[in-house]
């Protein structure tokens, strides 16, 4: 079974466009928020792995569903779980909830590169077993 992890936060005033509704790179912005928390939860933070590692997870495609507008002050949990895990790749699914309500759907996928060379390298066995356990 597949665990997953919630990510809360509020919609923000400069999260809005000029209709008072997120606007539609924001919502990137808040998953991308919860797959750094993710990633800080498995001991694979940003800081540590750009200063201490040799691996970087660049971002190869993302896409977004916004099925009902936020608004400023809308308190919504991201709910994000492993879709798959390759050989130097895997994808997040995420869903965005107000309450009960489904209000967006996202994914990622993310790709294990060389930070010196920028070639595809194989997924350093930590983040393997911790992305297993999700």
């Amino acid at each position: 079974m597949m665990l997953m992890f919630t990510y809360r936060t509020s919609i923000k005033l400069h999260d809005t466009d000029a209709a008072g509704i997120i606007f539609f790179a924001n919502q990137f912005k808040i998953i991308h928020d919860a797959y750094e928390l993710l990633l800080e939860k498995f001991g694979w933070s940003f800081p540590k792995m750009l200063r201490q590692t040799e691996y970087f997870l660049p971002i190869v495609h993302a896409e977004s569903d916004y099925l009902v507008p936020l608004f400023v002050g809308d308190k919504i949990a991201i709910t994000v779980k492993v879709a798959s895990i390759g050989k130097t790749s895997f994808s997040f699914e995420y869903t965005l909830k107000r309450g009960q309500t489904l209000v967006g759907r996202a994914k990622t996928v993310h790709v294990m590169i060389d930070q010196k060379t920028r070639r595809k390298t194989p997924l350093p066995a930590a983040l393997r077993r911790s992305l297993e356990k999700c």
